[in-house]
């Protein structure tokens, strides 16, 4: 693999919706895990990252029988990579996979739907701790697989109060997403995002630099770089299974509507 390899692009920053596209080939290698991986100029494919599984899908060389099942996707120094098999693998393809190449990138819809919707809804339960007397916990990590997603805080819930604030958390989180709200989703100037956000960015967002929001209807945004829903009512429903308090971290886990 050349070392040299400028960042990908990720077109999916600036359109979350869009789930096909075109790009040009920069490399084609077998990782030293033996996984064939595609290295390409820009890319629609989301990365596993951000509490964020990968999308899946398949990429094809255009004007081509070449086609590449993709079924995990990293980003490592900027640079991503997509993990997978050649379908009817052959050594001929070998040959057609010259940098350069205009390739056609597909990626799975439903996939990406529920990834969307489960982000999203980890942030909108953000919104709804302040709404129910939890906005003194500081929002942390979140895991926003579909195997068990969660939003994690960082201080505590008094045990008395976790079974009432699991049935407020839930009844405030579907009363938005009846409502809806349109969902924003941007790369700003810092001073613009700071405004967006409350008034403030965390510490690990550069003065200077230029981050990429994410804003649920009226409610103050947050920076985040995954995929989400355009409208607010687009996630369904939210149930809240538990919020588990255990030594200063409190979990909320839950779970999207069909």
């Amino acid at each position: 693999m050349n070392t040299e390899v400028i960042p990908t692009k990720l077109d999916y920053y600036d359109n979350t919706l869009k789930l096909q596209s075109t790009s040009k080939l920069i490399s084609f290698f077998k990782g030293d895990d033996g996984r064939r991986a595609l290295i390409l100029e820009s890319t629609i494919f989301h990365p596993q990252g951000g509490g964020q599984p990968s999308d899946t899908g398949f990429i094809i060389v255009a004007d081509s029988d070449f086609k590449f099942i993709v079924q995990d996707v990293r980003s490592r120094d900027g640079i991503v990579f997509h993990y997978g098999v050649i379908e009817n693998s052959g050594g001929e393809f070998e040959m057609e996979l010259e940098k350069g190449k205009e390739v056609r990138l597909w990626v799975d819809e439903s996939r990406r739907k529920l990834n969307s919707r489960l982000h999203s809804a980890g942030h909108l339960l953000d919104v709804c701790m302040q709404k129910v007397g939890l906005g003194h916990l500081e929002p942390g990590k979140g895991y926003h697989f579909p195997d068990g997603p969660y939003v994690e805080y960082k201080g505590s819930v008094p045990q008395n109060e976790l079974q009432s604030k699991t049935k407020e958390l839930e009844l405030e989180a579907n009363a938005l997403i009846s409502s809806g709200g349109k969902v924003m989703v941007a790369v700003l100037p810092y001073e613009e995002a700071s405004m967006l956000c409350g008034g403030c960015l965390p510490d690990y967002i550069l003065q200077g630099s230029t981050p990429r929001i994410v804003k649920l209807g009226d409610n103050p945004g947050c920076p985040c770089g995954g995929t989400h829903v355009s409208d607010i009512s687009e996630i369904i429903s939210v149930k809240v299974s538990q919020i588990r308090t255990k030594k200063g971290t409190t979990k909320v886990f839950y779970s999207v509507g069909s």
